[in-house]
């Protein structure tokens, strides 16, 4: 899926890391949401609340999710991080992210 139709978009941008990371919170009519962003090069910790899934459109990082090692990501790939839990970034190059979340 290339664009979303329907759907409202929070204003205000949600910015970590003195703004080397930022999204924008996309609102679907069942409920859902999402975030669209970009991420800097750099070194990052996120927690979770609820189960995500990470679809990164374009650049490379490496990824390291809850028990698991050190994993390259790239464009055109995805990954799911668990609900309540850390995992680590190391962006490579700068990231254009789609973020799923599931309750």
């Amino acid at each position: 899926m290339t664009q979303f139709d329907n759907v409202s978009v929070v204003k205000a941008a949600n910015i970590y890391f003195d703004g080397k990371v930022t999204s924008r919170t996309v609102l679907f009519a069942d409920g859902t949401k999402k975030t669209l962003g970009v991420m800097l090069p750099g070194d990052y910790e996120f927690g979770t609340a609820e189960k995500e899934i990470m679809e990164i459109l374009a650049g490379e990082m490496d990824v390291c999710l809850p028990g698991e090692s050190w994993k390259a990501i790239k464009g055109g790939q995805a990954f799911e991080v668990p609900a309540n839990a850390k995992f680590q970034l190391k962006v490579k190059t700068p990231v254009d992210y789609c973020c799923s979340y599931i309750a």
